[in-house]
């Protein structure tokens, strides 16, 4: 279970909510494809319940019984391992049985008996970096899922709030985590593009055209994986459809990023070897 965050990068990919069947199973499987042909490590993800919503009415999912049942299926039909967030510990016990890891999103990331829970219940967790964490704060984070049993945590970064409405991307993250937690580090790109409360109505915003920049910064900073919500058709999309990337274009924004970061891997090894003799 140590290694399921290896080998780096890992990806993390999926829509922001579950929909129909057939829409999960389509990008699940495109999602399959890619992890064959660039020889990478895909989890897919997506929310049975995205809980906290800006709004009342928004889009939350199908819940959580259809939401196990359609992650179920994704796992059957694609062989990919499942992610899932839980927002409430009792609904952890009913997950786990079905997902091969669980998420704890960036509001809940101090949730002491949440994070109780999802260290107790056996499988991996990724923990995502609340937006007004520092990087050395999420070590109390993973402190928690490891003294009640995890071992496979992972800590997601994911922006921290500037202002009103806006986030911004500090890269020495990813270092100051993993230092601190002793954690695999990925990067959420299109999470950090958001704008929460950009729009006329108060909802979530964001610049899909600043994922690929971000991203290719992070894969050099030292991000250990990536975190990517994809979707066919983003602007119909139930949930964050603003920053969601499209399916179809998701191989060459990966290229790149994959490209930056065994350089920069590389770079660093060339520099060491240079600084020890």
């Amino acid at each position: 279970m140590t290694a399921f965050w290896s080998p780096a990068p890992v990806l993390v990919a999926g829509p922001c909510v579950l929909e129909g069947d057939d829409r999960n199973v389509e990008i699940a499987r495109h999602l399959a494809e890619l992890a064959v042909k660039l020889g990478l490590r895909v989890i897919f993800k997506a929310s049975f319940d995205k809980a906290n919503r800006s709004r009342y009415g928004a889009e939350r999912g199908p819940g959580l019984e259809r939401g196990l049942e359609a992650l179920r299926r994704v796992r059957d039909e694609t062989g990919l391992p499942v992610l899932t967030d839980v927002h409430e510990v009792w609904q952890v016990e009913r997950v786990a049985p079905i997902a091969d890891a669980i998420q704890v999103p960036a509001f809940l990331c101090r949730q002491t008996d949440l994070l109780a829970a999802a260290g107790a219940c056996g499988l991996p967790v990724n923990l995502k970096k609340g937006q007004w964490m520092s990087p050395e704060g999420m070590g109390n984070a993973v402190d928690k899922v490891r003294r009640a049993g995890g071992e496979a945590v992972a800590v997601t970064e994911r922006g921290t709030a500037f202002g009103y409405g806006d986030l911004i991307v500090d890269m020495r993250s990813f270092g100051r985590i993993r230092r601190a937690a002793s954690v695999p580090v990925l990067f959420d790109a299109t999470h950090a593009a958001q704008k929460p409360g950009a729009r006329a109505d108060g909802s979530t915003g964001g610049s899909r055209s600043e994922v690929p920049p971000l991203l290719r910064a992070a894969a050099a900073a030292g991000a250990d994986g990536f975190f990517l919500e994809t979707h066919p058709d983003p602007d119909r999309a139930p949930s964050d459809g603003a920053t969601m990337w499209p399916t179809s274009t998701l191989e060459s924004l990966l290229d790149a990023a994959l490209d930056v970061w065994q350089s920069a891997r590389t770079h660093r090894g060339a520099t060491a070897s240079l600084g020890g003799m």
